[in-house]
């Protein structure tokens, strides 16, 4: 901590009123330091963070961070307010601001250190003293660790020991736990010291496994042995899940961990004593589950839609850089040797250094090498997360079969779903304690693999390339109207929850398309990427133009929309969104619905499932692509304009005080 932290970037009287405000003075002497080389383009990476899940911690803490390229060298700026300041914490506005800002490459001692500040974070005396604190030097020193040589108050009455017998009787009640955040660099060690507290607390014996960024190191085998319950605290996967198997278990997301650690210890108590034991295969998921603050496996329980959508969701992220990189690779080809260049002969054999054309023809035979990989990969991950590694196998031989089937992406979406129920079932079936351990790496993968190859090649491959071929022929059929309706559906799914489910599953409906890319299916990934564009360029856009309809929060977030819009982070308009749904929502949508029926008419393609305007040189019909996406957020712009003028003529002055923004009064909070 030593080199993270010094004096200058202390400020014990922050005056700031919102969490961007707060950010922005702190970052000034991160820059003041030589700490940060962009400030404009660090705050935008903070409120990119920022936007994804509030920063905000009961106890009165924010922390905001974010890794950038912005960055020279880790860093932490300390501010206190007297007023507070709203991070999204359930409990209100946060006094105690730490920003930590990471370099684009922060390696694991890096982050190692930052999780040694999110346990501290959680031990009230610490806290304490950064209230209490008077000199930013010792605030600093006290942030560092650099404690008193002295003990100060010594224990002048030690408790007796206690005999073996004593000791043996009074064992405590044991619980291991892990826990886990998308980023790693806090949420994950602030859970689990709260964990730890309140089992001192309660006088529980909690041991926690953190399986951060920094990487995790594994529970001794004789600690979860001994263990009469687990907690799992976590938003992503957790790993190794059948180290706990046979054990009463309490599954839940990441914040329940730091919100409400002694009610989960309470329930695992209640668990342990009623003999619930959960079912977690040795490899494979749980069927408990705990029951709230999101994430976790509370998936097992929840309804079957939102299982399915998770399911396909995690075959799609993994399949999504296979897409990036082999799009962008085929469309360099494009660029440099023209179309034709699909039908050079491999450069293994034909290869000279100096032409064009051969450099050409080896970018495209690498891209489709990548795109080879995706119906597989797809289909390996869909089994993945539904039953975990066993499931692999079956997943990807699956996918296999329905490029040779010719069943396209819809044979992969079956393949991984029928390959991670057969496993499911296969994981159900008791078996002598002998065969446990060759389970997951022979009989798993070789039944499965069998029995889902048979229902691809036999009973479900030809009806699926059936009906891929007429959703194939159906898309490169679009034109006109049918095109433009396409178009207008796919622009206000885009838009209606900026990120949610519904902007997911328009996402994933385009990024499939291009596992076997047609005309049509180009189009498609046009019109969503273009669509998801359009809310957050729309607000950055209404806060230039009438900068007296939002607030001062409101104005400092569209700034950074502009980056985020342009880069094709819809979730940059969420603040917005979240502030005033009844206007934003609609406006937004009806842009969007603008900019996809545009695309589709102008006939613009994509092979990238991102990238903003960084990849419009690679775009079919280029210039008329920018067009639909102006014209999009324009429209969006206008209606949101005039329906927050609206709003304004109405009001009192009081509310056109608030509308300035002259008191800061409204607090927008990014969902």
């Amino acid at each position: 901590m030593s080199e993270l932290i010094t004096a200058e970037l202390v400020d014990l009287d922050l005056s700031a009123a919102t969490k961007d405000a707060a950010a922005r003075s702190l970052a000034e002497r991160m820059v003041a330091a030589d700490r940060v080389t962009d400030l404009d383009g660090f705050l935008a990476d903070v409120a990119a963070r920022e936007a994804q899940m509030p920063t905000g911690l009961d106890g009165g803490i924010g922390i905001p961070h974010c890794r950038s390229e912005h960055v020279s060298a880790p860093t932490l700026a300390f501010g206190r307010s007297a007023a507070g300041i709203d991070f999204g914490a359930a409990d209100g506005p946060a006094d105690l601001i730490f920003l930590i800002a990471a370099p684009a490459g922060a390696d694991d001692d890096h982050l190692t250190i930052l999780s040694a500040l999110a346990r501290r974070l959680m031990d009230p005396e610490f806290t304490a003293a950064l209230r209490a604190g008077t000199d930013p030097g010792a605030v600093a020193a006290l942030i560092r660790g650099e404690e008193p040589t002295e003990n100060p108050d010594p224990d002048p009455d030690p408790e007796p020991e206690e005999d073996d017998a004593t000791a043996a009787a009074a064992a405590p009640f044991r619980i291991v736990a892990v826990t886990s955040c998308p980023t790693g660099i806090a949420h994950t060690y602030m859970a689990a010291e709260s964990l730890a507290a309140a089992g001192r607390a309660e006088g529980v014996e909690v041991t926690v496994e953190t399986q951060g960024s920094a990487g995790f190191k594994k529970l001794d085998p004789a600690v979860v042995a001994a263990a009469d319950a687990v907690i799992w605290a976590h938003d992503v996967e957790v790993r190794e899940k059948g180290r706990f198997r046979g054990k009463p278990l309490v599954d839940v997301g990441v914040k329940a961990g730091i919100n409400r650690p002694a009610e989960l210890i309470a329930e695992a108590r209640r668990k342990a004593e009623r003999g619930e034991i959960a079912a977690v295969s040795e490899d494979g998921g749980s069927t408990d589950s705990g029951d709230g603050d999101g994430g976790g496996s509370g998936a097992d329980h929840a309804h079957f839609g939102v299982r399915l959508r998770t399911y396909l969701m995690s075959g799609v992220s993994y399949m999504v850089p296979f897409v990036a990189a082999g799009g962008l690779l085929i469309a360099l080809s494009f660029a440099i040797g023209g179309y034709e260049i699909a039908s050079a002969k491999s450069v293994a054999d034909h290869f000279v250094w100096g032409e064009a054309d051969s450099w050409a023809a080896l970018l495209n035979q690498i891209g489709s090498a990548a795109f080879a990989f995706l119906v597989p990969v797809l289909a390996g991950y869909i089994a993945y997360g539904m039953a975990d590694r066993p499931a692999l196998v079956p997943g990807f031989v699956g996918g296999a079969i329905a490029l040779t089937v010719n069943a396209g992406f819809l044979g992969g979406l079956v393949a991984g779903l029928l390959a991670g129920a057969v496993v499911m079932a296969i994981q159900r079936v008791p078996v002598h304690a002998t065969l446990r351990g060759i389970m997951p790496v022979l009989v798993i993968p070789l039944i499965a693999s069998a029995v889902v190859g048979f229902l691809m090649f036999i009973v479900v491959g030809k009806p699926i390339a059936s009906l891929q071929n007429a959703l194939t022929d159906w898309l490169n059929g679009l034109s006109g109207s049918n095109a433009v309706i396409l178009g207008v559906v796919l622009g206000l799914m885009m838009c209606f929850d900026m990120g949610g489910p519904l902007n997911k599953v328009a996402y994933a409906f385009a990024v499939g398309g291009l596992a076997d890319p047609t005309d049509g299916s180009l189009k498609v990934m046009a019109a969503v990427m273009a669509a998801g564009m359009v809310p957050p360029l729309a607000m950055a856009l209404a806060t230039t133009v009438r900068k007296k309809l939002f607030t001062k929060t409101e104005r400092e977030n569209g700034r950074a929309a502009w980056v985020l819009g342009a880069s094709f982070i819809t979730e940059g308009a969420i603040p917005f969104a979240a502030a005033d749904p009844l206007r934003v929502i609609p406006s937004v949508m009806a842009g969007g619905a603008v900019t996809g029926a545009l695309s589709m008419a102008f006939g613009a393609t994509l092979r990238a499932p991102h990238g903003g305007v960084f990849v419009v040189p690679l775009i079919g019909q280029p210039f008329l692509y920018l067009l639909a996406i102006a014209a999009g957020t324009l429209v969006a712009t206008a209606l949101v304009v005039l329906l927050k003028g609206a709003r304004r003529t109405a009001s009192d002055p009081a509310g056109e005080a608030e509308a300035t923004g002259s008191d800061d009064s409204r607090v927008t909070v990014a969902a």
